[in-house]
């Protein structure tokens, strides 16, 4: 009975602390162990004392503490699993935790690399039609400037058909202190006082004339040109009497006889005539010879075109 009763207690103890498969397990040795217990009784009632008994006590001993250290060892697992299941719970919620926190960061920095995005699209897009403008503008500016070169281009070529046809109408007067040249888009036609003035006076004499009045009737089929008339002197002060006071006033006297002989051909229009008096202060060449003074006292006509369309276009650009 004793060993019965340690058996029921046994069984108690371990179906309290082990889990319900070691239960289980644990009850189907109890119930064989009771059974073997009731035949090992019936034998003592019996008064059987066999070797065969003596051995099947021991056995059951021996299965008795095999079934405490495996209870022993399954408890041992069980708190070891516990603790290891802790320590992943634990883990499993500082990871849960870092995980959120670092979801919301992530979810943070996109928002702001959006932002950023859409800001760089607007900025693009900004830029885009900033371009298309510039481009159109590019586009309009380089057909002005072709239409700039075109006109340029087509005056350079009157101003060359235009010395031309000075050239031609002054031939006879080439070489006897008149020359004509282009240069820098105008016609210059430097004609010497020798041709024009006898010293000290500001009266064209027959000669001169003769030049003048030609040279208007090439001005008068060319009514789109300006015309420039300057007086120079060498730097031989002036030693006459009467209303002349000074080279620059001789100089612009001298000018305006020019104009004054052009306005009488009534084709060239008025306005495009200006007289200037310069002087001794535009020399050509030094004043310390007889031949450089000669070729300072001189009246020059200086032709160019009217700008009027080349400034409309600058304007426009």
């Amino acid at each position: 009975m004793k060993n019965l009763l340690i058996l029921l207690c046994l069984a108690t103890v371990l179906s309290s602390c082990v889990s319900s498969q070691v239960y289980d397990e644990l009850k189907d040795n109890n119930e064989t162990l009771r059974s073997e217990n009731e035949a090992l009784m019936a034998r003592l009632d019996g008064t059987s004392n066999s070797s065969t008994d003596v051995y099947t006590v021991a056995n059951l001993e021996k299965k008795l503490a095999d079934g405490v250290a495996e209870k022993t060892r399954l408890a041992m697992e069980l708190a070891a699993t516990k603790v290891t299941m802790a320590t992943l719970q634990a883990s499993y919620d500082a990871l849960e935790a870092n995980s959120s926190e670092a979801l919301t960061e992530n979810l943070a920095r996109n928002r702001k690399l959006l932002q950023q995005l859409e800001a760089k699209e607007k900025a693009l897009a900004e830029e885009e039609a900033r371009l298309k403008i510039l481009e159109k503008k590019l586009k309009d500016r380089s057909k002005r400037v072709e239409e700039l070169e075109g006109i340029i281009a087509s005056k350079d070529a009157k101003m060359r058909a235009l010395k031309d046809a000075i050239s031609a109408a002054l031939t006879n007067f080439e070489g006897n202190g008149l020359t004509v040249e282009q240069r820098d888009g105008k016609v210059y036609v430097s004609m010497e006082n020798k041709l024009l003035f006898d010293s000290g006076s500001w009266a064209v004499n027959s000669r001169g004339r003769q030049a003048v009045e030609q040279l208007g009737q090439v001005l008068a089929k060319n009514t789109e040109i300006a015309v420039l008339i300057e007086g120079h002197t060498d730097n031989v002060p002036y030693g006459g009497n009467g209303a002349i006071k000074d080279n620059w006033d001789l100089s612009t006297k001298r000018a305006t006889a020019i104009v004054n002989i052009l306005t009488e051909n009534n084709n060239i229009p008025k306005d495009n005539l200006t007289a200037a008096g310069r002087g001794e202060y535009a020399p050509i060449a030094p004043n310390t010879t007889t031949e450089g003074k000669a070729k300072n006292r001189r009246i020059e006509v200086i032709l160019t075109p009217k700008l009027d369309e080349i400034n409309k276009l600058l304007n426009d650009m």
